[in-house]
């Protein structure tokens, strides 16, 4: 069985992290993937506390296995959210969209594993320093608000940069994703997209029949003159967004355009005018299946993969 210090470190079965998505980790998505043997993680995103601890308390009741919380740092509850966490205890933090340093030493105190999804050595090196257990190192291949490195030449050099395990993401949505990580050095996965298509999953069924039909061409990285650049499904909501941005639109009416687009596209199937969040990997998606079996698959192939490899050098 293929067990890296991911598991070690979390207590889970398998290597694979389930991406904090806002609006879709949700407690079904969440303890189906920790049920399955991997990290199932509530995404918090801007949601208020009160449905963070209903989400934190509704999933234990469905799984008696380890979960977590992923904190956006730029949401307007994100303080409020941490004490959440904190009462409730959950077993594992991850953070995106800023630097959690000012939380650590707290969910350290409280026995919480911390593992921030960051797309840059630097900072990674700044976090192991102020002590967190593990980093994401999350490519631009990646569904959401994104970096500027590909996946495949971040993750060694984050690999590189740290002591600490590292968790790639980006791109990964299969057996030779997850086998292809492992060679890079990192010690386990986190996927979203593949988790979007999912039967566990909440999303709104037009939504993922979009991440079903999508090519490797698919996807846009929209609102690159924002500062936070977001990748989603090429429709009518991108082309706009670009043509805004082209004639010069402030950061400040782009931003005001896009407020709640994700929820009007993942959970309302606004198509046409809502963002549709998904990574480059969305090409590879060709059917939803329950959280174990993408789980159960994805193990299989990459431990095939990586035996046949071991064979291969083992013959020459």
């Amino acid at each position: 069985m293929l067990k890296t210090a991911i598991c070690d470190l979390f207590g889970i079965e398998y290597p694979i992290i389930q991406g904090g998505m806002a609006y879709l980790g949700t407690a079904e998505l969440v303890s189906a993937v920790s049920n399955a043997g991997g990290l199932g993680i509530i995404g918090a995103g801007n949601s208020e506390p009160d449905w963070v601890r209903q989400q934190i308390r509704l999933t234990r009741q469905l799984t008696d296995k380890p979960f977590g919380v992923n904190i956006l740092l730029m949401s307007p509850f994100a303080e409020q959210v941490v004490d959440v966490v904190l009462e409730e205890r959950v077993a594992v933090v991850t953070t995106g969209a800023g630097n959690p340093g000012v939380y650590i030493p707290r969910f350290k105190q409280a026995g919480i594993k911390v593992m921030p999804v960051l797309a840059s050595v630097a900072l990674a090196k700044r976090l192991e320093r102020a002590g967190v257990d593990a980093v994401v190192a999350e490519g631009m291949e990646s569904g959401g608000h994104i970096g500027e490195v590909t996946t495949m030449a971040l993750v060694p050099q984050v690999v590189d940069g740290v002591q600490i395990p590292v968790v790639a993401a980006g791109g990964i949505g299969d057996g030779r994703g997850l086998a292809a990580a492992l060679a890079l050095g990192a010690q386990g996965v986190q996927i979203g997209t593949r988790f979007v298509c999912s039967e566990e999953c909440i999303a709104h069924p037009g939504y993922k029949q979009k991440i079903l039909q999508a090519h490797e061409r698919s996807t846009v990285a929209s609102g690159q003159s924002t500062g936070h650049p977001l990748r989603c499904l090429q429709n009518r909501l991108t082309r706009q967004f670009e043509e805004m941005e082209k004639a010069g639109v402030s950061k400040e009416e782009l931003e005001s355009f896009g407020m709640n687009r994700y929820y009007q596209g993942a959970i309302e199937g606004n198509l046409d005018n809502g963002s549709l969040i998904a990574g480059q990997v969305a090409g590879l998606i060709k059917e939803i299946k329950p959280v174990r079996v993408i789980i159960d698959e994805m193990m299989t192939e990459a431990e095939a993969i990586i035996a046949g490899l071991k064979n291969s050098y083992s013959e020459d």
